[in-house]
């Protein structure tokens, strides 16, 4: 099942991404169904699956049925995607893709999915402490900052479309793996490189309370990553 999935998989991603070139891309979105680039890619696909399944006829059902589904996908990517939803159509493009690659390998060999070891105590414990990694330290650290967090006075007015929310819970999450893996030379790693990106914009803001804000969050970030980390460590 695992060679299976693996091969069909190495064909989707080499035939999406690393045999697609951007002119093709662009064809497509102009020409649409009129696109000779698209007949192309499907036709690379094809080739791609044929030699990933070593020309196996027992999978000769497969290889028409994701080809074909393919094509479908594509073409539905190409008539409904705009301008503004083109982030959607990827994920939805990609997550069509690979839900018929799952259905086809479940196909020759049907899943079993252990839903009594899903709710071990180790997989409960994983899943509480990510949400207290991310969301749940989020909504803490906002809490706990809105002391100095209302004392800055923003002259930035630009959108940052809660970047910095992102990019704590992504900093949380790196830490916490650290911390799982005893790999505590990442932490230290962590806070380096967030130094260096963040020197430049304290020193042109020349502003000591943004300065203390920063400085406040960023250990108290790490702090709650740590944290959290070693509880589960101890769970």
């Amino acid at each position: 099942m695992v060679a299976l999935f693996l091969s069909l998989l190495l064909a989707h991603f080499a035939g999406d991404f690393l045999m697609q070139p951007s002119s093709w891309v662009k064809d497509k979105k102009k020409r649409k169904i009129k696109s000779k680039f698209l007949y192309y890619h499907v036709a690379v696909h094809l080739v791609l699956l044929l030699i990933t399944t070593q020309f196996n006829s027992e999978y000769s059902g497969a290889v028409f049925l994701i080809t074909v589904s393919h094509f479908g996908i594509d073409c539905a990517k190409l008539y409904f995607e705009k301008k503004k939803t083109e982030k959607k159509w990827f994920f939805a493009d990609q997550f069509l893709h690979l839900l018929v690659i799952a259905f086809v390998v479940n196909y020759y060999y049907p899943y079993q999915i252990p839903f009594a070891q899903l709710y071990s105590e180790q997989n409960l414990a994983l899943i509480t402490a990510l949400i207290l990694v991310t969301y749940v330290s989020a909504v803490l650290l906002k809490v706990l900052l809105s002391k100095w967090s209302e004392q800055i006075v923003k002259t930035d007015s630009n959108d940052t479309n809660n970047a910095g929310k992102y990019i704590g819970i992504l900093e949380r999450l790196f830490i916490f793996f650290f911390v799982v893996m005893d790999f505590w030379e990442g932490i230290g790693f962590l806070l380096a490189a967030k130094s260096i990106f963040r020197f430049g914009d304290l020193k042109e803001s020349k502003d000591v309370r943004l300065t203390e804000y920063i400085l406040i969050g960023t250990l108290m970030s790490f702090g709650l990553g740590i944290l959290f980390a070693m509880l589960y460590k101890c769970l």
